[in-house]
């Protein structure tokens, strides 16, 4: 997990045990639920845990506020977020229930008591929350249209509250309908060749 710690160097201990613990953790659980490519599980540290990183770089979440993870399949980005970010309340949602048992399996291994994980369709979720997070699910215009209304009014950030997706390639077109928009290029923090095309999209909303 060295990749990690490159761009994350102020890590407590516990912190670093956390993202030592996934690679055992994903391995065992990925032979069983099929939540990383296994070509890709090797790649796991720089193509799922730094990428899900990229939304600490652009917002780092304040104590007490809540992250609800659509579409986190077997906890990404919420797991990694959920670690770096320990006195935040986050919100894990998949529609495959042999996925969110992945993710409570991992949330309860590393006592994240942080983390709750729920088997639902992101339409169907109550609540408020500060930000919204994910990683391409879906097309930008669908996404908002499925958490529009559970962004709470109540902002304790320096950026309003709202979506924060990562994605790749061009989104030019996915992007005409929000004027209001920030693209962050994960290339601008992260020096490796897979993020070259890769971007964390901010989005702000009001309820």
């Amino acid at each position: 997990m060295d990749i990690i710690l490159k761009y994350f160097p102020d890590l407590s201990q516990r912190q670093k045990e956390q993202y030592a613990a996934l690679r055992e953790l994903y391995g065992y659980w990925n032979e069983r639920v099929n939540v990383i490519s296994r070509k890709d599980i090797d790649n796991l540290y720089e193509h799922h845990v730094l990428h899900s990183l990229g939304i600490a770089k652009v917002q780092a979440f304040k104590p007490e506020c809540d992250i609800l993870d659509i579409g986190t399949g077997g906890g990404f980005p919420g797991i990694p977020l959920a670690i770096m970010f320990p006195k935040t309340h986050f919100h894990l949602v998949d529609s495959i229930g042999k996925k969110i048992k992945v993710v409570e399996a991992v949330a309860q291994k590393l006592e994240l008591t942080n983390v709750r994980a729920e088997q639902a369709r992101a339409e169907s979720i109550d609540g408020e929350y500060d930000f919204v997070v994910s990683r391409a699910v879906t097309d930008l215009p669908t996404f908002v249209k499925w958490v529009r209304g559970k962004i709470s009014t109540a902002n304790y950030h320096e950026r309003r509250n709202g979506i924060l997706y990562l994605k790749g390639g061009d989104l030019a077109d996915e992007l005409k309908p929000f004027a209001k928009a920030q693209v962050f290029e994960l290339s601008s923090f992260f020096d490796e060749e897979f993020f070259e095309t890769k971007k964390v999209v901010y989005l702000p909303m009001k309820r």
